[in-house]
């Protein structure tokens, strides 16, 4: 540790000899001193020789002490340990004289902690087992030590038993146990790691944490408000740490990055959106249509007609699958989906007949369809069409790749870089009023800066997004770095009060210079790299879906007597409304 310590410090420049001695002197007095402590009694049990996935036949005749979990027992004669480096076999002996060890290793529940000292031998010819790294070798027990008894368990440590995510979370403790939460967690400490010496090594970068604490801002999603001691003032947790990037490269550390937390006040998903057939406008078709709410949609600035086509769909697909996909579009986006199936030109759906033979050729080479494909209609507004036929894409990728259809790779990685985003969009419930895309700092393309001024609508915006397998794992911008700019479209275009980032538009005015930066979403890296289903599966301690804490039962209430120093009161709600959160929990067995 003393030759790492003194290279690290080698390599590091020095702002004055002076100071530098003093810290490095002390430093070095300090480890000379704690190594010759000596090591208390009360940690006897970290005299562990090696790992239970560790030992070979190299091993053999070596006398060794392990600890681990009890994984499981046969016939009283063998059991099998398990540490979070593999498994190992244990013969626990059977003579007079071990009576005491036997009873140990007997009676012990599963998944008790136990401390195990013996010889490595070979394992009897034909009973090598080719499936396990030690599978060749076994350990001849001479003594043994329960260090901690295992309660019933709620579930078994085993990752092929079912499990619902509200029982994993409630009991994550005992699910990271499992050997896929093992190898996740691993994984994402290796790749951030990797990541870190790659910037820091290779290209200069310098890893800075940034405050926990902050204040509001406009833009982005929701905050976290976290209440001070001072009457009627907040911080709030960052949900994202932009502002602070800009104020660092303004601070002259033009290569900065780290592994940042980000608070954000909704609902978590399981973000997997993987690439499958794409979206196609087919307008221009129906210009001249007989079917009136197609015409009618047409007639709208906005209207489109999309489709989408599902490879042999009509081979999978069920009629009940069609009927819940069109189910799903009148519920969550109030629109009608047309499924048309095809076949051998014979066109059989709803609007058939209203399809002209040119239109329905058109539709054949337009998206390349074969004789047992299923093509989705939809009509409306451009961007709730495109969402709806998104989500529907996915969905019907889930349900064909459950029948067996294999249409994603998972150990295909396909990059692609997405550019050219409105910097404004109309907001919903205002459409005469403009609100960000991404966030309030984005640069304006320059060929648009003009139009800020006259139609900001149609302003370009420096925003690229990093996708990766149809999923978004990144996304950054080129910021404003001219103080009156910003002001401007704070103020004047998104109409946000600037005296919320005064500090950060008088940073803007000394000298910042052009800067830009972007985020990878880590969780959602590692989710597409392991193959989990939802970003909770490669965090350690996640929230639920409604973002709460089944472990802890956060977040949890307070009594109003430790409320009063930060001048809050709780309007607390009336039984109805509490009867109908517990209904809305999901813990609740009807939920």
């Amino acid at each position: 540790m003393f030759c790492w310590l003194s290279r690290l410090y080698g390599g590091l420049s020095r702002p004055t000899r002076r100071t530098t001695q003093l810290i490095w002197g002390s430093f070095s007095r300090s480890l000379v001193l704690s190594s010759q402590r000596r090591i208390p009694e009360l940690s006897s049990f970290v005299a562990r020789t090696n790992t239970c996935g560790e030992l070979r036949p190299s091993h053999l005749g070596q006398e060794v002490t392990l600890c681990g979990w009890i994984q499981y027992r046969r016939q009283n004669i063998f059991l099998v340990l398990r540490d979070f480096h593999g498994l190992v076999q244990v013969i626990i002996p059977q003579d007079e004289s071990a009576a005491s060890v036997k009873k140990i290793l007997c009676e012990a529940p599963m998944e008790s902690v136990v401390q195990v000292s013996g010889t490595v031998i070979s394992r009897p010819p034909g009973q090598e087992n080719p499936k396990m790294p030690t599978g060749e070798i076994e350990i001849k027990v001479k003594t043994a030590k329960l260090l901690n008894s295992c309660k019933k368990l709620p579930f078994e440590i085993k990752d092929f038993v079912k499990k619902t995510e509200a029982l994993r979370l409630r009991y994550r403790y005992l699910d990271l146990r499992g050997v896929q939460m093992q190898y996740n967690l691993r994984l994402r400490s290796q790749m951030v790691m990797k990541m870190r010496e790659y910037l820091c090594n290779l290209h200069g970068f310098v890893d800075i944490e940034t405050p926990t604490l902050f204040k509001r801002t406009p833009g982005g999603a929701k905050e976290f408000v976290v209440p001070s001691r001072e009457p009627g003032k907040f911080y709030s947790l960052p949900q994202s740490p932009q502002q602070f990037k800009q104020l660092l490269m303004i601070g002259g550390l033009d290569r900065y990055f780290q592994v940042a937390r980000c608070y954000r006040d909704e609902g978590s998903r399981p973000d997997r959106q993987p690439e499958f057939t794409q979206i196609v406008d087919i307008s221009d078709m129906f210009r001249n249509t007989e079917v009136g709410f197609l015409q009618d949609v047409l007639s709208k600035p906005q209207g489109t007609i999309k489709a989408i086509c599902i490879p042999e769909g009509e081979k999978y697909l069920k009629r009940k699958d069609i009927e819940s996909i069109r189910k799903f579009a009148a519920d969550h986006f109030n629109q009608e989906v047309l499924p048309i199936f095809l076949k051998t030109n014979n066109w059989n759906s709803p609007v058939a007949k209203f399809i002209m033979e040119e239109q329905g050729l058109g539709l054949i080479r337009l998206l390349e369809t074969q004789e047992e494909d299923v093509v989705l209609l939809t009509a409306g507004e451009h961007k709730k069409a495109c969402s709806l036929l998104g989500k529907l894409r996915l969905e019907c990728a889930d349900l064909l790749e459950a029948r067996g259809v294999v249409l994603r790779d998972p150990a295909l990685f396909s990059f692609l870089w997405v550019v050219d985003f409105p910097l404004f969009f109309p907001k919903e419930e205002n459409p005469k009023e403009l609100e960000t895309a991404h966030h309030p700092f984005t640069a304006p393309h320059p060929s648009d800066i003009h139009l800020l001024y006259t139609e900001p609508q149609k302003v370009r915006s420096q925003h690229y997004d990093l996708v990766l397998n149809g999923s978004e794992i990144g996304g950054g911008s080129i910021r404003i770095h001219d103080a009156e700019l910003q002001h401007y479209i704070l103020a004047t275009v998104l109409k946000e009060d600037v005296k919320l980032l005064s500090h950060l538009l008088q940073a803007l005015d000394y000298g910042a210079p052009p800067h830009g930066g972007i985020a990878i979403g880590l969780d959602r890296l590692v989710c597409l790299v392991t193959g989990a289903p939802s970003i909770r599966d490669v965090i350690a301690f996640p929230k639920s879906f409604q973002g709460h804490d089944l472990m802890s039962n956060a977040p949890d209430s307070i009594p109003p007597e430790e409320l009063k120093p930060y001048h809050i009161q709780v309007s607390w709600p009336t039984d109805s409304e509490t009867e109908k959160s517990s209904l809305n929990h999901p813990c609740h067995p009807e939920s």
